[in-house]
């Protein structure tokens, strides 16, 4: 055998190995793009449909004063008959260092009493967040002055009249113990008050270890092993999964994509804390995100399999929309038409 490979064209010697790597890299490739459409296969039940603790991103400007009473008048329009009961509304962003400018949201009082009166049961949580050192130049969780500053900001816009408070800082390395630390007291503080605390979630490692990979070739967090997770989800009273950019190129494979992660989050998430699932309310083409595939549709399909399968009893499961500046009426037909 050795005598005939050396008789071979020398293209051939070249061209037989990198053909046997290309088969050795896109066996796995193939097998995990099957996996995830089998995730995707079936139909959901009736069962899996809202329990009426869904989520909405706010962006900024429905407290710094660009938007009035009838922006107000026309959110709650939008949001009739659907399972929405929480608004994040972004109120920071925090400092580097930890503290809130009580000048970033001169219009919440009002806006607050608005929606209290529009729309009777919905909570208005306070969205604070920023990026995380090391990877960006920002907060450094690792500081307990900062997380002393974090706390006192949360406390602060509960002051001012906030229903909540929700935490979205990224990107967060998974065993940073100051960030577990930031939600045990923040969460102390928020039940004292005696309203919810919530935080946004990267992605679960689809496959064990993967964040360590990708974290050390790259230098960007993307994911979270589901340990990790399971120490965040313990420690507040609702946990929403940033369920896109994931880099999905097809429909299908991104939706099977999300029933896959719902599952992930769903086997450690404790039953009495709210496991929202978040819906790409955007379009996007880069190579982290493709609009044609990352759809409200199959992230609602993905979501409704996996619960169906997992966990058809539970209650503490909804869905979170982002965000509403770029949701279009055809992202919101799909939330509707699939969830309600």
């Amino acid at each position: 055998m050795r005598r005939r490979f050396r008789a071979r064209p020398k293209w051939q010697k070249v061209l037989l190995p990198a053909v046997l790597g290309l088969v050795l890299l896109l066996v796995p490739v193939a097998s995990a793009a099957a996996a995830l459409r089998l995730q995707y296969a079936g139909e959901p039940s009736t069962e899996a449909r809202t329990r009426g603790r869904d989520a909405l991103w706010l962006g900024h400007a429905w407290v710094d004063g660009r938007k009035g009473e009838a922006d107000v008048e026309g959110l709650t329009r939008l949001l009739a008959g659907t399972g929405i009961r929480d608004l994040y509304v972004h109120t920071g962003p925090l400092e580097f260092d930890g503290s809130l400018r009580a000048n970033r949201y001169p219009r919440a009082a009002q806006f607050l009493a608005e929606v209290h009166r529009a729309m009777p049961g919905v909570r208005v949580q306070s969205w604070l967040g920023q990026e995380v050192a090391p990877e960006k130049p920002g907060l450094h969780l690792d500081r307990p002055e900062t997380v002393d500053r974090i706390v006192a900001a949360a406390g602060q816009v509960l002051d001012a009249g906030f229903d909540g408070v929700h935490y979205d800082m990224e990107p967060v390395r998974p065993g940073t113990a100051g960030f577990l630390t930031l939600l045990d007291r923040t969460h102390a503080l928020t039940t004292a008050r005696g309203v919810p605390f919530s935080v946004a979630a990267p992605q679960i490692d689809p496959l064990p270890g993967l964040h360590r990979i990708t974290t050390g070739v790259t230098g960007h967090g993307k994911w979270w092993p589901q340990s990790y997770f399971a120490e965040v989800a313990r420690r507040v009273d609702q946990v929403a999964l940033m369920s896109y950019d994931t880099g999905m190129p097809l429909e299908s494979l991104y939706g099977g994509y999300v029933a896959q992660q719902t599952t992930l989050a769903l086997e450690v998430t404790p039953p009495q804390v709210d496991l929202l699932m978040g819906l790409p309310a955007y379009w996007d083409d880069t190579s982290s995100h493709r609009g044609s595939a990352e759809t409200v549709a199959a992230a609602v399909r993905g979501a409704r399999l996996s619960l169906d399968r997992e966990a058809p009893g539970r209650q503490a499961f909804g869905l979170a929309l982002y965000v509403d500046f770029t949701a279009t009426p055809a992202h919101w037909a799909a939330y509707r038409e699939g969830w309600h």
